[in-house]
């Protein structure tokens, strides 16, 4: 509904490896869950964004504006056998 959740949700989604994974699982919810209100297209709109483009761009940033993982999380692909 306002730009400033649009570009909180951008910033996590850059800085927060978790937070973005989470997201394009279940974008509403993630959103939500940290009190982020999207409008249907808001929520449309940056769920279509590239998950390897926003990698790759996270990537690039400075660590030390980053969310660290946690060593108790893991990525979808770390937990599958």
């Amino acid at each position: 509904m306002s730009q400033q959740a649009v570009e909180q949700t951008l910033g996590k989604l850059l800085t927060d490896e978790s937070f973005r994974e989470r997201f394009f699982t279940a974008p509403r919810e993630t959103v939500w869950a940290i009190g982020l209100r999207l409008s249907d297209i808001e929520l449309a709109v940056l769920s279509g964004l590239s998950r390897s483009a926003l990698r790759a761009f996270s990537a690039s940033l400075d660590p030390r504006i980053c969310r660290l993982r946690l060593a108790t999380e893991s990525s979808p692909e770390e937990r599958q056998p």
